[in-house]
């Protein structure tokens, strides 16, 4: 009997050092601007996985505005509560429009889910979605994930690839998940305009 709870605390040991050498590995390989304070990674494929494994105790949380949600389409089984709002203000550096946070964001999360909820965030490529686990993790959430490769994936940037920057490079819709352009309004959270 000693030695099977020896041997089962080896193995755990093992997962949990395994799962931080992991985590440490796929923050190497990001961009800082994809890097969180819980360093919580999975790809859009890990995340369909470990959803489709537990699918009553793990949540797919897009952070997209309703827009993106509606028009570039959306994992059929998740939750949408945007993050940061488009703006009108051009943004030199980022050479796109701007985006805010949404004030309504973590109110709306805590609202639905408990600290120690396991939620999956995901935007477009990755990038919100880190941003958004951070303003979790400084409210007290311990188990947010950002899906690295967001729901269209990273920009394609090989110049002789007929793709060449099209969003065709890994997440959700390149890895062949299931999605959908099919609005359902119970799976969308957008606070009353006043």
């Amino acid at each position: 009997m000693k030695k099977s709870i020896q041997l089962l605390l080896l193995l755990m040991m093992t997962n949990i050092t395994t799962s931080v050498v992991h985590a440490q590995q796929v923050k190497n390989e990001l961009p800082e601007r994809k890097q969180t304070t819980l360093g919580l990674y999975v790809t859009a494929k890990e995340a369909y996985d470990m959803w489709k494994a537990n699918p009553d105790k793990v949540t797919l949380l897009d952070i997209r505005t309703v827009v993106e949600y509606i028009w570039v389409g959306h994992p059929e089984m998740s939750l949408t509560i945007p993050a940061f709002n488009q703006t009108s203000r051009w943004d030199d550096q980022l050479k796109y429009f701007a985006l805010e946070p949404d004030a309504a964001f973590l109110q709306q999360v805590e609202k639905r889910f408990a600290k120690d909820a396991i939620l999956l965030l995901f935007c477009r490529s990755g990038d919100r979605s880190a941003r958004a686990v951070d303003m979790l993790a400084k409210a007290g959430y311990t188990k947010a994930y950002t899906i690295t490769d967001g729901f269209e994936g990273d920009m394609v940037t090989d110049p002789e690839n007929v793709f060449v920057g099209k969003r065709m490079k890994n997440g959700w819709k390149n890895a062949g998940l299931p999605w959908t352009y099919k609005v359902d309004p119970k799976q969308v959270v957008v606070p009353d305009a006043k």
